[in-house]
């Protein structure tokens, strides 16, 4: 036992060395960059790399086994309470490649449906109505798909009744039972967050249960990306789901409408969630609502209930309509994501799905981001990759712990669809607690979006697509402050006044027609100069002559030189003088300039003070 004791003390005194170590390491790369001071100890490290999601979750830079102090035992793959999985292992093809249909065109909805089956996709995922195929063409649609090995997966808020009607028309016609997974997908309550205000809730779930149990499909889903959409935290957005599932396990199991045990009742319900560029937080979202979603069922009295059955849908928030072939990388981390997370169906969303209808091409890209994902990186081949990892396992029991107490306020609001109904409800918290700090964030270029915000091409050609059909899924994309002056490019570029040789002004020249290129402003420079005379001569030759220049130097040409060239510009026709970087004592006084740009400014500001001094 001795033994055993010094053993313990001995690596506990290995892992304080390495910790320290660590902690150097850190630190000096830390002090050269300016965020800590010579005297500040190495231990603020943590607090100066820890990062603070919308949620107030903290995300340490590096898990320790501390980290897992507290947490309970998150079990094995396949069993309670299924934080590692809803099943033991998957099966050969990893996980369900799902692919979205909604195009109007019933032939080129049903040319599509077969690429995708005959090129590796697994089931599909059907908008039915207004914004998609409509419910009359599913026998088209449908008429070469042999729906009792693909699983079609229905998507209809405006009339999921009718849709589901018609679905199980085409099952009775070929007298065919469907593949284990096809669903009715129902979900009235999301139907309603997106807009749709229909049938009572009670009344459609009641038909779409009477319709999956006398054809053998799943009845309803649990649309989580209709809050996520609408601007949601990852809390939020585990939180409506539980709230949202506990809401439809009540309508099946009570006895004026299908009568339903909980064990039964739950069986018929698929969970749907978006999957964003956020690696670890997808990761944990997924692994989190599979174990919330067990102490539901628990608490209702069906503790041996199987797993949760989750689809993953890439965020439409977080792709971007400029630049969208950056999309392509954005889907492929959150399908890898999903996938880690051990969610059961993942569908990425063609990379130009912010610009309209996708083609073949981009259809073609999308369904090849999961099967090399499967096939190729052998990402499904390991159930629960993450499972272990200190600081995943410590982001998953807080994303959990999140979710649930957003759970336990909707359900104190009188549930979900009380709370999405309320002046004060969910849908209020979602805008004040995650849309508005997130775009304060996008705006400072805290939260940089590539492409758009962050290294955006003024020259670029976007693909040409088809328009979604009127009715589709209204998201605000949080590039869209961006998108909307991108729209409209301001017709006279900004006088980049570059003072000295390129290598003293090149890192404030680029950082400013970086920063004007993302507000659709482009610029032209006057290359490197010695003095003010050449800067404003550079000026007057230049085409046409802007009102608004912008001083890219060193902070010394900016004390040596910028107040005489900021007057001088001013007397050769400008009429709004910018510092690309902070004015003061050391640079240029601030009265000498109208504007500044530095990292840290609220751009959307910036750049909509600058184009209002173009437009004059």
């Amino acid at each position: 036992m001795e033994h055993l004791s010094l053993l313990a003390d001995g690596r506990e005194h290995e892992h304080g060395r390495e910790r320290a170590r660590w902690e150097k390491a850190a630190a000096d790369v830390l002090r050269k960059a300016g965020r800590m001071k010579a005297e500040d100890p190495d231990s603020l490290v943590w607090e100066k790399l820890t990062r603070t999601t919308l949620d107030g979750i903290e995300i340490a830079p590096l898990g320790t086994v501390e980290s897992l102090d507290g947490l309970p035992d998150a079990g094995l793959p396949g069993a309670a309470p299924y934080t590692r999985g809803s099943a033991v292992s998957r099966t050969e093809q990893g996980w369900d490649v799902r692919a979205h249909l909604a195009d109007p065109d019933a032939a080129q909805a049903a040319a599509a449906a077969l690429d995708d089956l005959e090129n590796g996709v697994t089931s599909l995922w059907l908008t039915v109505g207004r914004g998609g195929v409509a419910a009359g063409d599913l026998p088209t649609v449908l008429e070469k798909v042999y729906v009792d090995l693909a699983p079609v997966v229905l998507d209809s808020p405006d009339d999921p009744v009718a849709a589901a009607e018609a679905f199980c028309a085409v099952l009775a016609d070929r007298d065919v039972t469907p593949a284990p997974g096809t669903s009715l997908g129902g979900d009235p309550v999301g139907a309603e967050v997106r807009g749709h205000i229909g049938r009572d809730p009670q009344e459609v779930v009641t038909r779409l249960v009477e319709l999956a149990r006398e054809h053998g499909t799943l009845a309803l889903t649990v649309d989580a990306t209709a809050v996520h959409d609408a601007g949601a935290t990852d809390a939020q957005e585990l939180g409506y789901s539980l709230a949202l599932g506990a809401a439809y396990l009540r309508m099946l199991t009570d006895r004026a409408g299908p009568g339903l045990d909980v064990a039964t009742a739950a069986a018929l319900v698929e969970f749907r969630y978006a999957a964003t560029d956020e690696q670890f937080t997808t990761i944990a979202k997924f692994r989190a609502a599979r174990r919330a979603w067990h102490r539901v069922l628990e608490l209702s009295g069906a503790p041996d209930a199987p797993g949760q059955l989750q689809h993953a849908v890439t965020s439409r928030p977080m792709y971007t309509k400029y630049d969208p072939w950056v999309n392509m990388l954005r889907g492929t981390v959150a399908a890898f994501a999903a996938g880690v997370g051990g969610a059961s169906a993942v569908t990425v969303l063609p990379f130009d799905h912010a610009i309209g209808l996708p083609d073949g091409f981009s259809r073609r890209n999308a369904r090849n981001t999961s099967l090399l994902l499967i096939a190729e990186s052998h990402v499904a081949r390991v159930t629960d990759p993450g499972g272990g990892s200190y600081a995943l396992e410590k982001l998953t029991d807080d994303l959990a712990r999140a979710g649930w107490d957003q759970f336990q306020r909707i359900e104190a609001e009188g549930g979900a669809h009380a709370s999405v109904r309320s002046d004060t409800g969910l849908l209020t918290r979602i805008r004040t607690q995650a849309v508005e700090p997130r775009q304060r964030q996008i705006a400072k270029r805290r939260r940089p979006i590539t492409g758009v915000s962050e290294f955006p091409n003024l020259e670029e050609t976007l693909p040409e697509r088809r328009p979604h059909p009127e009715g589709a899924a209204v998201v605000t994309r949080y590039a869209e402050p961006y998108e909307v002056l991108r729209d409209e490019p301001a017709a006279t570029p900004v006088f980049l006044a570059t003072m000295g040789p390129v290598a003293h002004h090149t890192a404030r020249a680029g950082f400013a027609a970086n920063l004007l290129a993302a507000g659709g402003v482009d610029t032209v420079q006057a290359g490197a100069t010695n003095s003010v005379e050449e800067v404003v001569s550079a000026y007057r030759s230049s085409e046409p002559m802007s009102p608004v220049v912008c001083l890219a130097g060193t902070d010394q040409a900016y004390a040596e030189w910028g107040s005489e060239l900021a007057a001088e510009l001013r007397e050769a026709g400008a009429s709004y003088v910018v510092l690309a970087g902070k004015p003061g004592d050391r640079t240029v006084p601030v009265g000498k300039v109208d504007d500044s740009c530095a990292m840290g400014v609220d751009a959307l500001a910036f750049l909509g003070r600058v184009r209002k001094e173009l437009a004059k």
